[in-house]
């Protein structure tokens, strides 16, 4: 009977075989991760740099807009500028035509306003708003409901619904 093979001698040399391959795959797999592991690490720093460049791209753009945010409505104005100095200029004594200059002038200046949006406040007759007007003083005026705008003494401006400056106005007691 010795004539038979050993049946648990092919399992025991397969087992052998793998024991064999086992270090060799778990090599294999070490170095595969270790790669992917630094491509991924790569990655992460690659992706840090980009968002470290945007981070500082849009600080430059915001420092820029704010720099530079007043440039078309201070282009807008040099018109109206140059027509002063033109006024102050004229010598020819014409007081209509220089008064003419002035009026043109300050459509000039109403024309830039309203293409920036930059509004008057103009109250009169109305209910004095605290967040538009401020009251300077209080008069008796007859007809006159409490509260309301009797008189302008300088008018407001407002840009895009905010106040620049809020109206001072004069208005009736109650």
């Amino acid at each position: 009977m010795q004539s038979q093979d050993n049946p648990q001698q092919p399992a025991a040399d397969e087992l052998n075989a793998q024991q064999a391959q086992a270090p060799a795959d778990a090599s294999a797999r070490v170095a595969e991760l270790e790669a992917q592991v630094a491509e991924l690490k790569d990655q992460y720093l690659r992706t840090r740099a980009e968002q470290e460049n945007q981070r500082r791209r849009a600080a430059e753009d915001l420092q820029a807009a704010h720099k530079f945010a007043v440039q078309k409505f201070a282009a807008e104005l040099l018109p109206v500028k140059d027509s002063l100095e033109l006024a102050l200029a004229d010598q020819s004594g014409q007081f209509d035509a220089l008064k003419n200059g002035v009026d043109l002038t300050l459509k000039q200046l109403a024309s830039a306003f309203e293409k920036f949006q930059l509004l008057e406040i103009n109250p009169q007759g109305e209910k004095l708003d605290p967040h538009k007007h401020q009251a300077i003083s209080m008069v008796d005026a007859a007809g006159a409901e409490a509260n309301t705008v009797v008189h302008v003494m300088q008018k407001g401006y407002q840009i895009a619904e905010r106040v620049l400056r809020p109206a001072m106005v004069v208005v009736a007691k109650g």
